[in-house]
């Protein structure tokens, strides 16, 4: 019998927390703007988990419309970024790597949007800038 490997999440306080199981599919950094404005930061980290494999374990984020189609899931209490959601990708959710409770098992396999990376920041990867 194959054993099922669980990842865990949350947030700052703890309050707001997730798991998911099986094969991420996708594990990438981020270089858009509303990333960029949403984290404060040049850039961030996302795990794609598709639908029916994850579910929140602790209190259920709030959520705020940053753009048509897209919702940012965040802490109501902390204000952590913890999942994105977009019409654009309906069988998934993308949660902030940066909330993974192990982050040994994060490989990004490439950057997305590197056309709007902030000048500031040199790469030193290899990885294919999308």
């Amino acid at each position: 019998m194959q054993q099922r490997t669980e990842h865990t999440g949350h947030c700052l306080c703890g309050a707001t927390s997730y798991a998911y199981h099986g094969k991420e599919r996708f594990m990438a950094h981020c270089h858009c703007e509303s990333c960029r404005r949403a984290t404060a930061s040049p850039f961030t980290s996302f795990v794609g988990v598709a639908n029916g494999q994850w579910h929140w374990t602790g209190k259920a984020p709030q959520e705020y419309s940053s753009s048509p189609g897209v919702t940012r899931l965040f802490c109501g209490n902390c204000g952590t970024q913890m999942a994105y959601l977009a019409e654009e990708y309906p069988d998934e959710i993308h949660f902030y790597a940066a909330t993974l409770s192990d982050q040994s098992h994060f490989k990004a396999t490439c950057h997305v949007h590197s056309d709007e990376m902030v000048p500031w920041v040199t790469l030193g990867d290899s990885l294919p800038r999308k």
